[in-house]
């Protein structure tokens, strides 16, 4: 797998390389960077130095071993080393770079080194959110399942604002579609907007300026900030000199990279573009095109297209609703998007690349839309509804269909090959039948088939008329019939020197043909069963014959080339001749045909525009398809969610089931009603987390146009989603469990509104029993006192549940549990959790059956038991406390007691009479006088004591 014993050659003999990587800036996949140097000639390969090379011995080979220490000093010194084949070079920048969040430079000899290379200068940089240099490199005929975005943030400081709002600008690019986005809107000092933007654009890089030395600036503590929201959301970090977030120059250079460059001067560019106007985001957009060398690339001169993101069309997500709702793969393992463990993995039955891309888009941006929502809805309903025209459609069509968006990009910047423009041609080709399967669906509902027409039908039309010259010119520039046999060539009479070419090729091949049948005479040997007539890579055209049969080869009439272990090759005169005829014919054809392959490769690049057009068609047919799949094929069928507007009605769901875990092998998953009314039920305590997680999964699904995991489902729009589940650990980080969920929860604080669905489990685990539920209690009082959101919050503060009792609309559920009768001989009373979700308040736990359940031993089982009853003895029965005693019962009965206490606490009884005591005379009487005095004392106030309900409660409680 790596190269063995090149290294030593270049660098061992030749210090001046040790030298050279000795003075280059200290960068290793630590601090983020991982550096390669290209070892180009005839074998060429790959190499990494010093911390690189230890990183990659770790990671990809896994072994030590394959270390070599270049220069003095041997192990103890010396510069490790390790070298790559070109194929485990590309794995490892692939992994780096899309898994890891590495940034990646590559280095190559420079220009005049002779065989013993000192010298490298730096060719290729690369990002998690910039591919550009590499894609080729990287993903080859393989297609991109997500698109790099690379984001540039600029936060405007006015120092005599004292407010907590911020104004932020950004700008991101795709360049995978060379599409430019701008934004600009306010933002709280948790930067909680510019986290959603980050998750609906599944951003990978963020560019930011660089803060002063001291970092006490205003704007520094506002960037530290940022830097944590980024870091949570998995967001790579690039710094760049503050002097790059300047518009001073992007009047000028937006205009050369749009396609539609504006007929005006740069002194009136912004009116042209409206995206010049915005008070923030052109800063950002300068220092994003500096650093992408967007005008450095001449292919991207009026190639991009800007536009305005709108932080509002879709439903606020942060990185803590992603993970707690498991939208997507988790960080580091993109392999989950195939799995049911996500939503993306369970929802993803796309056939295409750009499907998926768009899906994974689609979940990160639910629609807030109602109009919008119910049309993907209802297209959903169709592909339900009609069996065959799905299956058709996907098996036959989408299945077949390549990424057009890179096929295009690969069209722009010249780099197509003849293969790609057949593959083109094929979905010319399958475009008629895809119309004529949509044409054929049944529904009974005519404005379907309208809303079908308008998304689908008359846009593939129109791209088949568009495409239709495209058809007509393959046909006539390519040979056809060599596609069945994998080889793509121009036809022969497409040109005159092309066919002339050809026709002497034919020539020669039918004198090989000649010479095979003479010597096969000659020989007496049967062709092609006995002598061989071959095209071998090293001797060009000969013959060859098996050792035996080529023992009695006479000399004089023929040449013997070499022999292996498949038989003895050998030519004649002639045949060399032929042989150098064709090679010569072979070698001015293609020199001729890649001249007309660039002609047609640029022809076909005229219809970007058509395909990048089909491909969106594409895309969102497949995810309509993918979910009308999933929806018919789950356990129990998903049903067709009655989605109102935003702020209207309630959160009914009958029969609810988590769409991930339902699926999963041994799970026998229990649906669950659930019921949010508002203003009577909008806020609900309860002890499950799944319970509360799949809530928020299917109001997504809902927004997202979805059919959902339940028998019925009424649920209004939500502005966003919000979630604090789990622990949250980033130590790692510097950021303990607490400080973590404080942080989340500060969010959800500060960015919820009454039309916001929050999602809450096990607040306050991070500090002490009595922090933790002080801190949950004011923070769910709040939730459901000042915001009003519908609200379901998961804890294990049993004392919680009393909030109820103050707040209407606050509801408690519970789990439900069989709890069987005692057997004789067996004191064991057996307990089902049945995880049926009931209202009202649990009256006991199952926690230490539940550890019985799970394996714990025996001992500590019995342990858990004692300390459990020891504590529940420490606290009392308190079954005598729940009697419902009006506050003036209750007040009375304190006055009782405070009357008694300064009673007894100035005055003795002493054989019925009341003896006032000095201090000195107090001490002098025993404990057991004056527990007797304190009865004696008792009883003159227990007539009082008796005749409120209160005190005797509380008596009998002791």
């Amino acid at each position: 797998m790596y190269a063995k014993g090149k290294e030593q050659s270049d660098t061992v003999t030749d210090p001046g390389f040790l030298s050279f990587f000795g003075k280059l800036p200290q960068k290793s996949p630590e601090t983020g960077t991982l550096r390669l140097f290209h070892r180009t000639g005839t074998d060429a390969y790959y190499a990494v130095y010093g911390a690189d090379a230890l990183y990659v011995a770790t990671h990809v080979y896994h072994t030590q071993s394959v270390i070599k220490y270049l220069g003095p000093g041997g192990k103890a010194a010396g510069l490790p080393s390790v070298t790559m084949k070109t194929t485990v070079a590309q794995m490892l920048l692939r992994e780096a770079l899309t898994i890891k969040q590495l940034k990646v430079e590559i280095w190559v000899p420079e220009n005049g080194q002779g065989k013993k290379v000192s010298k490298f200068v730096l060719d290729k940089e690369a990002s998690p959110g910039n591919l550009q240099a590499v894609e080729d490199l990287l993903f080859g005929d393989t297609d991109l399942t997500t698109a790099p975005i690379v984001m540039a943030i600029k936060i405007a400081t006015t120092p005599a604002d004292k407010t907590k709002l911020k104004t932020v600008g950004v700008a991101f690019a795709d360049t995978s579609v060379r599409e430019l986005g701008v934004a600009d809107f306010v933002d709280n000092d948790l930067f909680s907007n510019t986290e959603s933007l980050i998750i609906q654009l599944s951003v990978k890089e963020a560019i930011l300026p660089t803060g002063t030395a001291s970092g006490n600036t205003d704007r520094d503590v506002d960037l530290n900030k940022l830097k944590v929201v980024l870091d949570r959301c998995g967001v790579v970090i690039t710094e760049r000199k503050p002097s790059e977030f300047s518009p001073k120059n992007v009047a000028d250079d937006l205009p050369r990279l749009l396609s539609a460059s504006p007929e005006s001067t740069s002194a009136d560019a912004s009116v042209v573009i409206p995206q010049l106007a915005l008070p923030v985001a052109p800063s950002a957009l300068s220092a994003l095109i500096t650093y992408l060398s967007l005008l450095s690339d001449p292919s991207n001169h009026n190639a991009y297209s800007i536009r305005t993101h709108d932080l509002g069309q879709y439903m606020r997500l942060d990185a803590s609703a992603l993970r707690a709702l498991n939208l997507t793969e988790a960080p580091g393992n993109a392999a989950s998007t195939t799995r049911n463990t996500t939503l993306l993995g369970l929802l993803n039955k796309c056939k295409t690349a750009q499907g998926t891309r768009l899906l994974g888009t689609w979940l990160k941006q639910p629609l807030v839309n109602l109009h919008e929502i119910r049309k993907r809805q209802n297209l959903v309903e169709m592909f339900v509804d009609d069996t065959n025209s799905r299956q058709t459609l996907q098996n036959d069509y989408l299945k077949y269909m390549p990424d057009l968006h890179r096929l295009s990009k690969r069209f722009q910047r010249y780099q197509a090959s003849l293969e790609d423009v057949v593959r083109v041609y094929q979905v010319v080709l399958k475009l008629p039948g895809m119309i004529e399967a949509l044409e054929g669906i049944q529904t009974e509902h005519e404005e379907y088939t309208i809303l079908l027409e308008e998304m689908s039908l008359a846009k593939l039309r129109e791209q088949e008329i568009s495409l239709s010259k495209y058809s007509e010119m393959v046909e006539q520039t390519l040979d056809l019939k060599e596609l069945e046999k994998h080889h793509f060539v121009i036809k022969p009479d497409y040109d005159p020197r092309l066919q002339e070419l050809a026709n002497k090729l034919t020539e020669v091949r039918d004198g090989l043909d000649d010479e095979h049948r003479e010597v096969g005479d000659d020989l007496g040997m049967q062709l092609d069963k006995k002598l061989h007539l071959e095209n071998n890579p090293t001797y060009g055209y000969c013959f060859r014959l098996t050792k035996n049969d080529a023992k009695n080869l006479s000399t004089k009439k023929y040449t013997e080339l070499g022999t292996t272990k498949s038989g003895v090759f050998f030519t004649t005169k002639t045949l060399k001749r032929l042989a150098e005829d064709y090679k010569e014919h072979s070698d001015r054809y293609t020199r001729t045909q890649s001249g007309l392959v660039k002609e047609v490769v640029k022809i076909a690049s005229t219809y970007t525009a058509v395909l990048e057009s089909l491909d969106n068609v594409i895309a969102q047919l497949d995810v309509i398809i993918s979910f009308a799949h999933v929806s018919i094929n789950a356990p129990e069928p998903y049903v067709k969610p009655k989605v109102m507007q935003i702020g209207e009605g309630d959160l009914i769901l009958r029969d609810a089931r988590h769409p991930c875990l339902e699926v999963q092998e041994d799970v026998s998953f229990i649906a669950n009603d659930v019921e949010m009314v508002k203003d009577k039920s909008e806020f609900q305590i309860i002890r499950k987390s799944t319970y509360i997680r799949q809530v928020g999964v299917v109001a997504l699904m809902a927004q997202v146009g979805c059919f959902v995991p339940c028998s019925e489902a009424r649920l209004p729009i939500f502005d966003s989603i919000l979630c604090r589940v789990g622990a949250g650990d980033s130590q790692l980080k510097g950021v303990s469990t607490f400080m973590a969920e404080m942080l989340e929860t500060a969010t959800i604080l500060r960015s919820a509104t009454k039309d916001s669905l929050i999602i809450i489990d096990e607040l306050g685990r991070g500090t002490s029993t009595y922090d933790g539920f002080g801190l949950a209690w004011a923070i769910s009082e709040h939730i459901a006192s000042q915001i009003h959101a519908f609200c379901l919050f998961a804890t294990h503060f049993h004392e919680l549940t009393a909030l109820d009792q103050q707040l209407p609309h606050v509801k408690n559920l519970h789990v439900v549990a069989h709890v069987g009768e005692k057997t004789a001989g067996n004191e064991k009373r057996e307990i089902t959790l049945l995880y049926k979700v009931e209202p009202g308040i649990s009256d006991q736990s199952f926690g230490i059956h539940v550890a019985e359940l799970a394996g714990f031993p025996a001992s500590v089982v019995k342990l858990a038991k004692f300390k459990a009853d020891d504590l529940e003895d420490f606290g009392g029965d308190d079954k005598a406390m729940d009697v419902d005693v009006p506050d003036e019962v209750t007040d009375e009965g304190i006055k009782i007691i405070d009357d008694f206490l300064r009673s007894w606490a100035t005055t003795a009884p002493t054989d019925g009479e009341d003896i006032v005591m000095s201090l000195e005379e107090e001490e002098e009487v025993s404990p057991e006088q004056q527990l007797e005095q304190l009865k004696a004392h008792a009883d003159k106030f227990l007539p009082q004591i008796e005749s409120n309900p209160w005190l005797k409660s509380l008596l009998a409680a002791f």
